[in-house]
């Protein structure tokens, strides 16, 4: 007999450890009777990790993120019973009007991807919020100044080490490498290819497009790991000399502005930019399309990408209109599977242990308890053997 089967259902028997987790939490349910709502990427990775959550006997509340909703996931999950207040939509004002819905749940515990929901409830605090996580560096950074404000406990995804080189390091690059490819269908042999950041996702990144036969530079603003980047084997020019000999721009770095206006002038005919970060503010893509010297625009919107054409002659492209380019553009998969299958495994237990209390305020804004790490590694590895 021959089934027709979804990439849902593919992804969802290929996340083996949240497979089994769902299973022991079909039995145990450590969250029965409390609400879970969630910002974070709404496609098929993420439907494993809120099954396995709905499995534990959680009532779901969701929402996404700025352009990387996929609307045959927002369909599956209501299909399920699940509330999703989501679009797919680049436009912030009504991606904010979908987290502030979540947040009007008052929900039990909060997973956020950005710092937007616990960013929300701080401004909005109710009784019955026990805390939750927060996936991104960009997040942590974002939510520190609140943590007075917000007083309860907040685990840190991104700073657990499985996370920091399953997903960041060797995921990340992983799959900006191929969503490179996936925009353009060009080679990466002999380009020049200037990475901005050289924290895990830099690294990854970084390496992969060497070992695709590129010339890799690597611009840090600290020292010490520009250091580490010159020891890896990398070039570390000065910033604008990065830029100026750069065939592909890449930011990873979680902060904002990093490729500006200013950096215009610098940049070589045919360059191609393009965004790892979580948010799409690294690289300044509306000041470069507002720029008087930009004298026509094309765009071919089914591959998502933008050519600005400059008034000396130049021609710059943008890919995914500088959003996290493996979850925009298109055919988005983002991270690979496997990865997300570790760092939603983390995600689901520091929930539970969120839930029964075990931690409290002063976990506010910290890592992924060590024992958890331990866990969800050990288990990992028994799949793998």
């Amino acid at each position: 007999m021959v089934s027709e089967a979804t990439r849902i259902d593919w992804i969802g028997g290929s996340c083996r450890l949240l497979q089994a987790t769902a299973a022991e939490f079909r039995k145990t349910r450590p969250f029965e009777g409390l609400t879970i709502g969630t910002g974070i990427h709404l496609e098929p990775k993420t439907v494993a990790l809120l099954m396995t959550l709905n499995a534990g006997g959680a009532r779901l509340v969701c929402t996404g993120n700025l352009n990387s909703t996929q609307p045959t996931t927002v369909d599956y999950l209501r299909s399920q019973g699940i509330t999703v207040f989501a679009t797919q939509t680049t436009d912030p004002a009504a991606h904010h009007q979908s987290l502030v819905a979540v947040v009007a749940e008052k929900p039990d515990l909060l997973l956020d991807n950005g710092g937007d929901l616990f960013a929300i409830a701080a401004e909005s605090p109710y009784a019955s919020l026990l805390g939750g996580t927060e996936e991104t560096t960009s997040g942590r950074t974002r939510l520190l100044p609140l943590r007075d404000k917000l007083n309860m406990p907040i685990l840190v995804i991104n700073d657990s080490p499985i996370k920091q080189f399953a997903e960041n390091k060797h995921a990340v690059g992983q799959s900006l490498f191929e969503s490179y490819m996936r925009f353009t269908n060009r080679s990466t042999n002999g380009k020049r290819v200037t990475v901005f950041g050289y924290g895990a996702c830099g690294k990854g990144t970084a390496a992969c497009f060497r070992n695709a036969f590129s010339q890799v530079s690597v611009v840090d603003i600290d020292p010490v790991t520009t250091l580490e980047a010159h020891l890896d084997g990398f070039v570390t020019p000065l910033r604008d000399d990065a830029i100026r000999s750069a065939d592909v721009l890449v930011t990873v770095t979680g902060h904002p502005d990093i490729i500006t206006l200013k950096d215009l002038p610098l940049i070589k005919n045919g360059a191609i930019l393009m965004n790892g970060g979580h948010f799409p503010n690294e690289i300044d893509v509306a000041a470069f399309r507002a720029h008087e010297d930009v004298v026509a625009t094309d765009r071919y919107p089914a591959d998502g990408i933008e050519t600005l054409h400059m008034k000396d002659g130049r021609a710059i492209h943008i890919l995914g209109g500088g959003h996290m380019a493996n979850l925009a553009g298109p055919r988005p998969l983002g991270n690979s599977v496997e990865s997300m299958d570790l760092g939603f495994t983390l995600q689901v237990r520091c929930l539970e242990r969120v839930a029964k209390r075990g931690v409290g305020p002063e976990a506010c804004i910290v890592p992924v308890p060590a024992d958890i790490d331990a866990m969800v590694a050990s288990a990992y590895l028994d799949l793998a053997r």
